[in-house]
């Protein structure tokens, strides 16, 4: 033991961490957190756990179902535009949307926030959108972590996680073993590009040196920072009320891996996807990083969504009818394609016209 001593008083404050910004941003978002409350869940913020009643939620045998997921470097978007009431619709999105592709209805989310500093303002306009994404699941923010960990971060950079559970009655889980040589594929629009890609993202912007307080070169009426942050939608509820009226047979999220990565996940072996690239416009802000990037077609719907936020199978006799259903709740529906028996070696993602549609 040194016998050395400090004359000056030590607090945790003095290495960078501050307690009371910390009581202060709780005091900031329980308001927020009280607006996602649902049957099930009361969101009191401040206790060591939250607890869950799946009786009271209406739940008779059910499944439960959990997902984490981030935001990955969109964040560092933000945090360079210093505008961050987006990206945490983003965070949600990504784990609800994950849930519900398995029949599940999301119950409730938890967020991590790590950074060097703690910015209240930063980090309630963060947590807003987690609360604005969660009121538009339907599911309850019951709680989060945020931790300051000075020389973990830079000044200013912050990091998030989302988790989330949802549960799903036994009989309506979605499975793969129910598809159908014939089944349609209906795309689902995306908002933009969502939360994937987003390395290339800022590799176009710096390699050349692109202005994001300009319009987007794509579309005069939008800035460019701010069309690139567009927040992930959210396709929990529309998709839920295909599920549960026993129209909807599988749904694939498209995420990181793009349509060839992510339709196959929900596939089984004898089946593959057939989707024509006509059936669908390529919005505008693909074919500009295409062109920019010199991305070719392949590597544009391996990498993005490419204008297609979700995948939906369903029965060609319920088609019409979910078809309806899903544009009454907001989406916009394109019919894409259809599963067909797969032979041999053939990929189980099949595109045409990619070329020729994405690169036009």
């Amino acid at each position: 033991m040194t016998s050395e001593t400090s004359k000056k008083s030590y607090s945790y404050k003095d290495a960078g961490v501050d307690i009371e910004a910390g009581n202060s941003l709780v005091d900031a978002i329980k308001p927020l957190a009280a607006m996602t409350k649902r049957s099930g869940a009361n969101a009191d913020l401040g206790g060591f756990g939250a607890l869950f009643d799946l009786k009271s939620a209406g739940f008779n045998d059910p499944l439960l179902v959990s997902a984490t997921d981030g935001v990955g470097t969109k964040l560092k978007l933000a945090i360079d535009l210093n505008k961050h009431d987006t990206v945490g619709i983003d965070l949600v999105a990504m784990c609800v949307n994950d849930l519900v592709v398995q029949g599940a209805e999301p119950l409730f989310f938890l967020d991590y926030f790590a950074t060097g500093g703690l910015d209240v303002a930063a980090a309630k306009d963060v947590i807003e959108g987690i609360a604005n994404g969660c009121k538009q699941a339907g599911c309850a923010l019951v709680g989060g972590e945020t931790a300051e960990m000075p020389g973990m971060y830079a000044a200013g950079d912050y990091d998030l996680a989302g988790f989330t559970v949802g549960a799903v009655e036994r009989d309506q889980l979605l499975r793969a073993d129910t598809l159908s040589d014939g089944d349609i594929l209906l795309g689902l629009a995306s908002s933009g590009i969502h939360s994937n890609g987003y390395s290339l993202v800022r590799k176009l912007i710096e390699d050349f040196n692109l202005d994001l307080e300009k319009a987007a070169p794509f579309d005069a009426s939008i800035i460019l920072g701010d069309a690139l942050l567009a927040p992930t939608r959210i396709y929990v509820k529309s998709c839920l009320k295909g599920i549960r009226n026993g129209h909807i047979k599988a749904l694939s999220h498209i995420t990181g891996g793009g349509l060839y990565e992510n339709i196959p996940r929900i596939l089984p072996d004898h089946l593959s996807a057939e989707i024509d690239a006509n059936s669908w416009s390529l919005p505008g802000i693909f074919k500009w990083m295409a062109e920019i990037g010199n991305i070719n077609a392949r590597e544009l719907a391996t990498t993005f969504n490419c204008g297609l936020g979700m995948i939906v199978a369903v029965a060609p006799s319920h088609k019409a009818d979910l078809i309806e259903q899903l544009q009454a709740d907001g989406e916009t529906v394109y019919e894409v394609g259809r599963l067909v028996k797969r032979s041999g070696a053939q990929e189980q993602v099949v595109i045409k016209s990619l070329e020729e549609e994405f690169l036009k």
